[in-house]
């Protein structure tokens, strides 16, 4: 991620070798220490009343700005889609830029990571957000000329967008924060994310309140398009990943000096170093193939738009409270990295069993013959029985959240270098996002209900069990940081904390020497 140096002061001076050994800075300490070290607005922190609010260079600041992003760009599609069949009476037109969406999503996204590591943050997550615009315009369009064409053109460039900006996303996720916080990083990030599908969710339902409709107004689609604008004008807030500051000092693990060749070079050793990843790629691929059942198959096809704008607002606020849960958790002190992903595993298989069977249980009341019939009344919330559905859905939300935040934290376990993670974030994405887009044919070919959940729920138990190797023999309780920097061009001197007096021998410092009584 090209960037240059953040600037250092006249006053900052290497510390000597001592036999001190490193002790981290209290909170009041850093942000003198790094408003010293480091000249610039950006390394100042401010104080209002009781609060202090971190330096702009810092990973809570910059993770913050880009969960906005996220809120006001995807958040705002996932808002169009948890409505079913985008807002439209007939899920077609939907299905088919989806598939346009993630064919090309699959591709870029998997390269991705090359791509956000030479272009740097900033620029990649803007670019990515302007897709997001003209997929919204394209439907305000389709509700006046049903122009499928366009719609479906709109949806191939998003993909091209979308896989540049969660690569950029994913790497600022998962490096930006020390080992023993990820988990609440990741839970902040998807919290903040999904709000904006809430949000977007209220937004359909003020606008339909009243409609029993099967499809939403203008009104609707052009406030997600000034979202989505907003939300791409904002990823120019960013600053690049090289000029990020942790509390303690400690610097994001990058290339110096990245090009296009390294960065294709980069992603192939990735896959040759790190292949045990792969055994999480069928966790990567049935991550969003559940998307296309809830959204159409359950939500879009059972229930009128204003009921559907309900349940979406629903779903989404289910995720935060499922991020919440799953990104503490996997950050309690005192239980070993290793014992929590195990226990992760165990109980994202019983969700998994529980939620599911559930689900099972409704699938049979109801097929989609019954209700693709233009006569079909659609369920309102005033339907008897609607309760059951609505828990079930709010369910599926949770387990979405838990399933997401899970699996990002695992790749996070992998390693703390940032530029490996970018390429993780890729394959992620990408493999996702193949899912997707076979998933969304799939449907669009009326493939039967209950097959459509029968797909779900095998690939998610699947997938679970395929991972369980690697979970059980990979995930380190540490990641040392020789093992982080072997992949970059950096030194420990890059990237160590302001107080830690050690000095690079190779790749270990002389303070973990003499830790281990080398010298």
């Amino acid at each position: 991620m090209t960037s240059t140096e953040p600037e250092k002061t006249s006053t900052a001076i290497e510390p000597a070798v001592t036999n001190t050994p490193v002790q981290p800075l209290s909170p009041h300490s850093d942000n003198h220490q790094i408003a010293t070290h480091y000249t610039g607005w950006k390394y100042k922190s401010r104080r209002i009343g009781p609060l202090t609010i971190p330096h702009y260079a810092s990973p809570p600041v910059q993770l913050t700005l880009v969960s906005f992003v996220c809120f006001l760009c995807p958040g705002m599609f996932n808002a169009v889609n948890g409505l079913g069949g985008g807002g439209q009476f007939d899920a077609s037109t939907s299905d088919n830029s989806n598939v346009a969406v993630y064919s090309t999503f699959s591709v870029v996204g998997f390269f991705a990571g090359t791509i956000a590591n030479r272009l740097g943050i900033k620029l990649t997550l803007s670019l990515g957000g302007l897709g997001y615009v003209l997929y919204m315009g394209s439907y305000l369009s389709y509700n006046h000329n049903q122009n499928e064409g366009f719609v479906i053109f709109a949806g191939a460039l998003l993909g091209v967008c979308a896989g540049m900006l969660w690569a950029a996303q994913g790497a600022i996720m998962m490096s930006y924060p020390h080992e023993e916080s990820k988990g609440k990083y990741i839970s902040w990030f998807w919290m903040i994310f999904n709000l904006g599908a809430v949000i977007g969710g209220l937004i359909s339902l003020g606008e339909n309140i009243n409609s029993n409709a099967g499809n939403v107004t203008d009104g609707t689609y052009i406030g997600f398009m000034v979202l989505t604008f907003v939300g791409a004008c904002l990823a120019w807030t960013l600053i690049d990943a090289r000029n990020v500051v942790r509390s303690d000092g400690s610097r994001v693990i990058l290339m110096k000096h990245p090009s296009w060749q390294s960065e294709i070079l980069g992603l192939l050793e990735v896959l040759k170093t790190d292949i045990w990843i792969m055994f999480l790629f069928p966790m990567f691929f049935a991550s969003n193939w559940f998307y296309t059942y809830q959204y159409n198959d359950f939500n879009g096809a059972k229930f009128n738009i204003r009921t559907r704008s309900l349940n979406s607002v629903l779903y989404f606020l289910s995720q935060i409270i499922g991020a919440y849960v799953f990104g503490y958790a996997l950050d309690i002190k005192n239980v070993r990295r290793s014992m929590k992903a195990r226990a992760v595993w165990v109980v994202l298989f019983v969700l998994t069993m529980v939620v599911w069977g559930g689900g099972y249980a409704w699938q049979k009341g109801y097929t989609r013959n019954q209700t693709s019939r233009k006569t079909y009344l659609k369920d309102d919330w005033t339907t008897s029985g609607y309760v059951g559905p609505m828990f079930l859905y709010m369910f599926y939300g949770f387990y979405d959240a838990a399933w997401q935040t899970t699996v990002y934290w695992f790749m996070g376990a992998m390693t703390n270098n940032g530029r490996k993670l970018a390429n993780f974030a890729g394959f992620y994405k990408g493999i996702q996002s193949a899912g997707a887009a076979i998933v969304f044919r799939i449907d669009a070919l009326d493939t039967p209900f209950m097959d459509m959940f029968a797909s779900c729920w095998a690939l998610l138990g699947g997938s679970l069990l395929v991972a369980a190797p690697f979970i059980w023999m990979k995930i380190r309780d540490t990641v040392p940081i020789e093992d982080d920097l072997k992949f970059t061009d950096e030194t420990y001197e890059d990237v160590k904390p302001l107080n830690d007096s050690g000095s690079v021998r190779g790749n270990v410092t002389t303070q973990e020497m003499r830790d281990e009584k080398i010298v």
